[in-house]
């Protein structure tokens, strides 16, 4: 069938092309929405607190686009479409998001999600950055590689920080005074129009995957850049538009919660799924060592800077500048590096 996808695809011009990828970039958005949507609504059914809506089912929802692209990435033969797209979304997730999200409303700093959720947030991006380096010698030369068995130790990793957030759950109050109208809803519904997501979501990636291919290589740049600045963006999407709905909505400590959560969920599910499905694991591209792992740390230590060093508890819209410009430098550099 992926074959039968690849081939039907390779007869388009490069120009459809890019605009399939265009359609299916929203089309997973969208799908997305639609699953993020649907699960806030059962969570407050439930009696889950916000800043855990935000930091879990959330972000679970909004990384589903980068676990189906990773994942049929590596199973189609490409770990650095699939390595490339994890890295670059938490590039685009921090600098980005938060960067535009800060500008344009009140982002609040939440102390208990820092000082939880922001600690995982770090040490998962330093965690990715080590498994990452050059420590496999192959014909006389030193690869980076992360083998299948680390992406179920992440996998793991990725049990056990959504168990300890839900401990976490257990000694907060729910917030949501409006879950009554949430209540009304009929639960099947919801189900339906999550799975509805998950198909909208799956489909479109599986489209998505071998159209980014052939353009990549029409046009001669690599597919792990494509990843991480075209695709990472794409599918960075959900997580932009909730950021801004959150902040416009008054509720900016979720969009906060939202991104250290999609971070925390694009290292160890992201990785872990793409990297668990691959009998040689992935491959860690030589021009990630100069601009991706880099920029990644980069952006995640002054991401955790601002958070520690608050102005009344916000993040300033000086320091949502500040992340949107190393955002815009590290695109930059990815296209001239080339």
């Amino acid at each position: 069938m992926d074959k039968i996808i690849l081939n039907y695809l390779n007869s388009f011009p490069t120009i459809v092309l890019v605009l399939i990828i265009v359609g299916m970039l929203y089309i997973l958005s969208k799908g997305a929405d639609l699953l993020v949507d649907e699960a806030v609504g059962l969570s407050v059914r439930w009696g889950i607190p916000k800043m855990i809506i935000g930091a879990t089912i959330v972000s679970l929802g909004t990384t589903l686009p980068e676990v189906a692209v990773s994942v049929f990435a590596a199973l189609e033969g490409n770990p650095d479409l699939a390595l490339g797209n994890a890295i670059g979304s938490i590039i685009a997730d921090t600098g980005l998001i938060i960067g535009i999200a800060a500008i344009i409303g009140k982002l609040p700093v939440d102390k208990i999600t820092i000082n939880r959720q922001g600690k995982v947030q770090i040490l998962a991006g330093i965690l990715l950055s080590i498994v990452c380096m050059p420590f496999f010698l192959k014909g006389g030369k030193r690869i980076g590689i992360i083998p299948q068995w680390m992406g179920w130790i992440f996998l793991g990793l990725l049990v056990l920080y959504i168990y300890i957030s839900l401990k976490w759950a257990k000694g907060s109050k729910a917030e949501d005074e409006a879950a009554a109208t949430e209540i009304q809803k009929s639960v099947v519904l919801q189900i339906i129009k999550m799975v509805l997501g998950i198909v909208l979501v799956i489909g479109s990636s599986k489209i998505l995957i071998p159209s980014v291919e052939i353009t990549a290589i029409r046009i001669g740049i690599p597919q792990s850049i494509i990843a991480a600045t075209l695709i990472a963006f794409g599918t960075s999407l959900p997580e932009l538009i909730t950021a801004i709905t959150s902040v416009r909505k008054g509720h900016g400590e979720l969009a906060v919660g939202n991104i250290i959560g999609a971070d925390i969920l694009n290292v160890l599910f992201v990785v872990g799924s793409s990297a668990s499905v691959t009998k040689g694991g992935l491959l860690v591209p030589k021009n990630f060592y100069k601009i991706q792992i880099p920029a990644m740390l980069m952006i995640l230590i002054c991401f955790r800077y601002f958070c520690k060093n608050k102005h009344g508890d916000v993040i300033s819209k000086g320091e949502g500048l500040c992340l949107t410009c190393i955002y815009g430098v590290y695109l930059l550099l990815s296209y001239v590096w080339i």
